[in-house]
């Protein structure tokens, strides 16, 4: 597809951020049931129904444009993913294995943030004030999130990790 608009540009990284919720969809399910710490272990599974909730308004904006979801992989969230399974399927004590699955939630976490911040400005720009409303509030979650993380990593998991050395 050429693109020479940012209209164009706006659908193409919606439908990039799409498929990147799909595939986190499917990864969090695998590091909460990885995760040792109860709290971890919580957030995962929390954000899973936050993600399920994201992807349900990424169709809202896709029904607003009148344009269809479908059709891309999100090769940068691919990566990402793969890199956490990594994490999953590596040889480490609990602790320390909870600590490389916040560090791997938090890049998938500043990969949305940017993602959605981008799309958020492109929809305002666009004039899609609806659509804008509602790719702030996933943005504001994602944000929440990785606030949650980075509190469970400095409070105790990356403490603990660290005694265990």
């Amino acid at each position: 597809m050429e693109m020479d608009s940012l209209r164009k540009l706006y659908v193409d990284e919606l439908k990039d951020l799409y498929s990147a919720e799909k595939q986190i969809l499917q990864a969090l399910p695998r590091m909460a049931k990885k995760a040792k710490n109860a709290q971890l272990k919580q957030a995962f599974e929390l954000h899973l129904q936050e993600t399920q909730k994201q992807v349900e308004r990424l169709d809202q904006v896709f029904e607003l444009l009148g344009k269809s979801p479908r059709g891309k992989k999100c090769k940068g969230m691919e990566g990402l993913i793969e890199e956490g399974k990594e994490v999953i399927d590596m040889k480490a004590d609990d602790e320390v294995r909870d600590a490389g699955l916040i560090a791997a939630a938090q890049k998938v976490e500043h990969y949305e943030i940017a993602g959605y911040g981008t799309v958020r400005t492109y929809a305002e720009l666009l004039g899609e004030r609806d659509a804008a409303k509602l790719l702030q509030q996933t943005l504001d979650e994602e944000g929440a999130t990785d606030k949650k993380l980075s509190q469970l990593a400095e409070s105790s998991i990356n403490v603990e990790a660290a005694v265990e050395a």
